[in-house]
């Protein structure tokens, strides 16, 4: 175990003296895809809860989709699916950002994150206490302005948890990147396999990083939570 630290610890961490490697580019699919997600999910939610059909069957049939088939399928669909279209692989632009599997990557992680996120944060904002509405109408405010002061910062608080949970799957089903040859954590563990036959080392090393990398989260979210969530402390 100390001869594979000894020659891949770099590669482990950061970079292998030609591009990003290990647990930078672990992190960077992490940070990219919730981002994404988040940003998708915040509107969608709202949608979600709309009254009106053709408002949130879109949004419900999305969600239903990607949370319905697995990640794997999804990244192979976008990675080699999407590529394989005509109309795909004779656009310039469109060839040339499915031809990545960095970027097919981040889309199929973004979109399956963006899912789970949106029903997440959809339940939060239907579980808004019907006072606080009440509260916010009877001052005047409009539904926009009652969603941004009132709803969603109240929902955001509330989902905490659950959207804990989430980034941390995230975090490992980040270790299907290297399918589609990005050159994550896991891809590194893989090639130092490939050149020393010491399996358990090799992966017993990848798990311990993954290990302290899911515990920080937790720690950084459970120090978020007793923040924000000290109001619903009996």
């Amino acid at each position: 175990m100390i001869d594979i630290l000894q020659n891949y610890w770099q590669a482990l961490l950061y970079s292998d003296g030609y591009g990003v490697t290990g647990l930078a580019m672990t992190l960077w699919l992490l940070v990219l895809s919730c981002a994404i997600g988040f940003c998708l999910a915040l509107p969608l939610a709202v949608l979600r809860n709309a009254r009106n059909p053709v408002l949130w069957f879109p949004v419900w049939l999305y969600t239903f989709i990607f949370r319905g088939t697995p990640l794997y399928v999804q990244l192979l669909l976008i990675y080699s699916g999407i590529y394989g279209l005509d109309f795909v692989h004779h656009t310039a632009p469109l060839a040339d950002f499915f031809r990545s599997g960095l970027n097919c990557t981040i889309l199929s992680f973004g979109l399956n994150t963006g899912a789970y996120t949106t029903e997440i944060f959809a339940g939060a904002i239907k579980e808004t206490s019907h006072g606080e509405v009440d509260a916010g109408l009877a001052m005047g405010m409009s539904r926009v302005t009652l969603y941004r002061r009132i709803i969603i910062p109240a929902a955001l608080r509330r989902a905490l948890p659950a959207y804990s949970n989430e980034v941390i799957l995230m975090l490992h089903a980040t270790t299907l990147a290297f399918t589609a040859t990005v050159p994550d954590i896991l891809k590194v563990a893989n090639d130092a396999y490939s050149a020393t036959y010491a399996p358990f080392d090799c992966f017993g090393i990848a798990a311990l990083i993954y290990l302290c990398v899911s515990f920080t989260l937790i720690f950084l979210f459970r120090r978020t939570e007793r923040r924000y969530l000290a109001f619903l402390s009996p």
